[in-house]
């Protein structure tokens, strides 16, 4: 198959990387149809390597969960074009057997699970196999990275959890989580920006806003990001929200 013929939006397939054509300015590497761990840490790593290379023509590069949205300036080269230099940066190395780079930020982040909080807890805990209180210590000793930002402004994805959380949605949809919402599925976490419907499981709340429309950034985490839960008492949830600071008791520790 040559490379326009892989362009074609009809040659996407189930397996391996692919470079496809996405919207009249973008092209779409990606390297797994599901999130599996070498796939999430394969497109972090991409992204990485297209950032450095600086290629002059593009518009936008955005990370998603296991793929990399290049935009590119059409008035500067044709889409195949940009396509080959793609295809030049994914030679450079063999991207199923990357290892996920240090992260440089690790954010700690109080919330409390289940009641109130965590609706779902019990659920799902169930469905993980394990008792509620061994689900909330497995959480929150899981080394859990953002992995995508999206569906809302700011809103992070977070994992992977252990394969005992690749749990499916909700059979029935929840009309609505509040805003700081922990949700899990499929081994991630969805911290809500805002409230929202879901079909993912409500298993704790946060008092951390990852979406601040006053405050710059705006989006205080990025994809790489390391984060941690901490849990915390319904009582001192209730005291973050009221004391109205968007970082919900969050620390934020840089690393060289």
């Amino acid at each position: 198959m040559t490379l326009e013929d892989a362009l074609l939006p009809a040659s996407a397939q189930a397996q391996g990387v692919q470079v496809l054509p996405f919207g009249q300015d973008g092209l779409l590497v990606r390297f797994a149809l599901s999130a599996e761990p070498w796939a999430s840490t394969a497109a972090q790593a991409f992204y990485d390597h297209a950032s450095a290379a600086a290629l002059p023509f593009l518009r936008e590069l955005l990370p998603s969960l296991t793929s990399v949205l290049f935009r590119f300036d059409d008035t500067k080269i044709s889409r195949a074009d940009c396509a080959r230099q793609i295809s030049s940066l994914l030679s450079e190395r063999d991207w199923q057997s990357e290892t996920p780079r240090p992260a440089t930020r690790v954010w700690r982040i109080p919330a409390a699970f289940g009641g109130e909080n965590g609706p779902d807890l019990e659920a799902a805990a169930k469905l993980a196999g394990l008792r509620p209180d061994a689900a909330i210590e497995m959480i929150c000793a899981t080394p859990l990275r953002v992995l995508a930002i999206g569906f809302a402004p700011g809103q992070p994805y977070l994992g992977l959890l252990p394969e005992a959380w690749n749990l499916a949605r909700r059979q029935t949809l929840n009309p609505q989580v509040p805003k700081g919402a922990i949700a899990v599925a499929v081994r991630q976490l969805v911290l809500f920006s805002n409230a929202s419907p879901t079909g993912w499981r409500q298993i704790a709340r946060t008092a951390f806003a990852p979406f601040r429309p006053d405050a710059e950034p705006a989006v205080p985490l990025r994809a790489g990001d390391a984060l941690q839960l901490v849990p915390a008492s319904g009582d001192q949830l209730r005291a973050l929200l009221e004391s109205g600071d968007p970082a919900g008791g969050a620390i934020c520790e840089s690393r060289a």
